[in-house]
């Protein structure tokens, strides 16, 4: 990938990012599914050296940048084959909105051990009968008695929740009503994973995966007043202040995943020979390839634009860029894990190559955090302003 864009501390830190990545790699990833193990050596490696709260501020221990940092992190462990799902989650939504929106008492309590990977935070806000439209999110918090102080009691349903077994707590978006109009407003509560009347169960996916996906029953689940992050009137903007780093964070996720299978189609066709010349000097072969390392660059360069534009605090111009971040990441790699696949023909489907297996993975970033169709509904209606659908 051509790195002439970046700063030469954004082209150390991707250097040294795929240095780490490749002492881990493919089999080092598939052998933790095989085994159910979380990758908890390269987890503790990479918050060592910094990498897990490079976006997360300095005076909490982080390393004081932001996503376009900690989007290279991701994207270069992935490109190794060895991509980090939690970093989604933890360092770029629950770090990112308690370090805008937090106490400085849930500043000192979290962020320190979000940067340095010593906790791990879920995030909660999928639901059963909710799906895209987190309007209809029905998981309800209420004040249990009157004043600041008051506790907070929250009812309902999550499902798709990442990580939650190894996490220390889940950020959940619930929702409060308004005592003026009646109707519910979206707030983040930060639910300790043993708190009283908070089970889980795990999902059996077809996905292969070391981080296991939950659906989560809050049952009465009673939290002090200080478990609400932010303000309870902004729970909207705090809530696309996490949804954000979200999408480019998975933009990241795709195009390691993509550019990781690229590269193994690549080195495949350069040296394998049915003909008189290897494979890759045909141009049935190469097209494809040449045409899907094309997208993925891209992809990219929109991912780096909302990286930008987020950490300059542009909310509304870095929702349009990390929409279409993302949309176009999933696409790319999509595209890229098929024709890698369809290089290597039968070899391909082997467990020895390490593809197959993302065959499924890759259309996880169409599908989550929001489906193409929801943004391409985004784009026509904000960046296009035609009439919403729905």
């Amino acid at each position: 990938m051509s790195t002439a864009l970046e700063t030469e501390e954004h082209q150390a830190l991707r250097a040294a990012v795929a240095a780490l990545g490749k002492r881990y790699g493919r089999d080092y990833m598939t052998s933790l599914v095989r085994a159910g193990e979380h990758p908890r050596e390269l987890w503790s490696e990479a918050a060592k050296l910094g990498y897990l709260g490079v976006n997360l501020p300095e005076e909490y221990g982080g390393g004081g940048g932001g996503m376009a940092e900690l989007s290279i992190v991701l994207e270069e462990l992935g490109a190794a084959g060895s991509p980090l799902l939690m970093m989604i989650v933890s360092p770029a939504i629950c770090g990112t909105v308690i370090a805008r929106f937090g106490t400085d008492a849930q500043k000192r309590r979290w962020l320190p051990g979000l940067a340095d990977g010593s906790i791990t935070m879920a995030f909660g806000i999928t639901e059963p009968d909710a799906g895209s439209n987190s309007h209809r999110i029905t998981t309800t918090a209420r004040r249990d008695g009157s004043g600041p102080d008051a506790d907070w009691v929250l009812t309902g349903r999550k499902v798709f929740v990442s990580g939650v077994d190894i996490a220390e707590a889940t950020l959940i978006v619930g929702r409060t009503e308004d005592a003026r109009s009646g109707k519910l407003k979206p707030c983040l509560f930060i639910v300790p994973r043993d708190a009283p009347g908070f089970r889980r169960s795990e999902i059996d996916m077809e996905l292969q995966a070391p981080e296991k996906q939950f659906e989560l029953v809050l049952d009465d689940v009673r939290l002090p007043a200080d478990a609400l992050v932010g303000d309870e009137d902004a729970g909207l903007l705090q809530l696309f202040a996490g949804l954000n780093p979200e999408r480019i964070m998975t933009a990241a996720f795709a195009l390691g995943m993509g550019s990781y299978a690229i590269a193994r189609a690549v080195d495949y066709a350069r040296t394998r020979q049915v003909w008189k010349d290897p494979i890759g000097a045909h141009q049935a072969i190469a097209h494809p390839l040449a045409q899907s390392h094309i997208e993925l660059e891209l992809a990219r360069l929109m991912m780096q634009k909302a990286a930008r534009l987020y950490d300059e605090g542009d909310d509304m111009g870095a929702g349009e860029a990390a929409n279409m971040a993302k949309y176009a990441a999933a696409e790319a790699c999509v595209k890229a894990v098929d024709q890698a696949v369809h290089t290597l023909g039968g070899n391909g489907l082997t467990r020895e190559y390490g593809l197959a297996s993302l065959v499924t993975a890759a259309r996880v970033a169409r599908i989550a955090p929001v489906s193409r169709e929801m943004i391409l509904n985004f784009v026509s209606h904000q960046s296009l302003g035609l009439p919403k659908s729905y």
